[in-house]
């Protein structure tokens, strides 16, 4: 059987309270030796200097690569170009590539209008630099006017130069598994990773899934619902559910997981654990 590689995901602290807790949390996860880590960027950029400061310190602290995300929407060719020689100066060599949002009351949408057009001047600019990652949607992307429409434009992402893709995260394997089938069919066939998000407050959970599109099951939510502001027992469930969500994805050839920790060591390293993750030889992708 092939290695699976998994990795952790975090957003810039903004605080040094912040700072200092995703310290901790860096710490603890680099223990369990994951493949990488990635650190969010906001809409136009608006956390990049938290991010290239963040991804450096992981990197630096940990010696685990650290992988920053870039979005393009709203920015032109010579920032893009500034910003991927920063990284590219400074031993970064992993860079999770998307499209972003506009931030509130910005107008031009800039040089970029999509992802894969990121994706084709990195490599224009940098040739095999970077590892490229993009984003992919099991469940399709809330904007996208249809199925077969969503997945042309993945495939174009990959197409472009992109190594492989982590998902928006989801509860239904089903939908992971037909996404996969869909991109093989029409001959794209870079690794599809599992994007993991642990259920700790379901009301938070609830309506950022309405806003993106990601289904959660509705036993599953009735059952969150019914323990009301009983955060134990949600996080109980949800991890007991989460876990058996990766085992049948890992077990059905999944290339591996990625965890959004929220900024957070548990339950991701208890799902990890569940997993027997410690135990197994993990595959280095660099």
């Amino acid at each position: 059987m092939k290695k699976q590689s998994f990795s952790f995901e975090f957003f810039p602290p903004k605080t040094d309270k912040g700072a200092e807790n995703l310290a901790k949390v860096r710490d603890a996860l680099a223990a369990l030796k994951p493949a990488f880590f990635s650190v969010t960027y906001g809409a136009g950029g608006s956390t990049q200097d938290c991010t290239l400061q963040t991804v450096l310190d992981i990197q630096k602290q940990t010696g685990i690569p650290a992988a920053p995300h870039l979005s393009c929407v709203g920015s032109t060719k010579s920032q893009i170009r500034e910003i991927i020689n920063i990284y590219k100066d400074n031993g970064i060599n992993r860079i999770v590539a998307l499209r972003g949002d506009l931030p509130s009351g910005m107008q031009d949408i800039g040089e970029f209008q999509y992802a894969n057009e990121l994706v084709a001047f990195i490599r224009e600019e940098t040739g095999d630099h970077f590892k490229i990652e993009v984003a992919s949607y099991p469940e399709m992307h809330p904007q996208a006017p249809d199925f077969q429409t969503d997945l042309e434009n993945y495939a174009n992402k990959i197409r472009a130069g992109a190594d492989r893709s982590i998902t928006q995260y989801f509860y239904n394997s089903d939908a992971y598994f037909y996404f996969v089938d869909s991109c093989e069919k029409i001959g794209v066939d870079a690794p599809v990773v599992p994007g993991i998000m642990p259920i700790t407050n379901f009301v938070q959970l609830a309506r950022f899934s309405d806003g993106t599109g990601a289904e959660i099951p509705r036993w599953l939510r009735k059952r969150l619902e019914g323990y009301g502001d009983d955060l134990e027992s949600i996080t109980a469930l949800g991890t007991e559910f989460v876990t058996k969500m990766c085992d049948r994805l890992l077990t059905g050839g999944a290339p591996g997981l990625h965890f959004y920790t929220m900024n957070k060591v548990e339950p991701s390293k208890t799902i990890w654990t569940n997993l027997g993750l410690s135990e197994i030889k993990t595959e280095n992708i660099n």
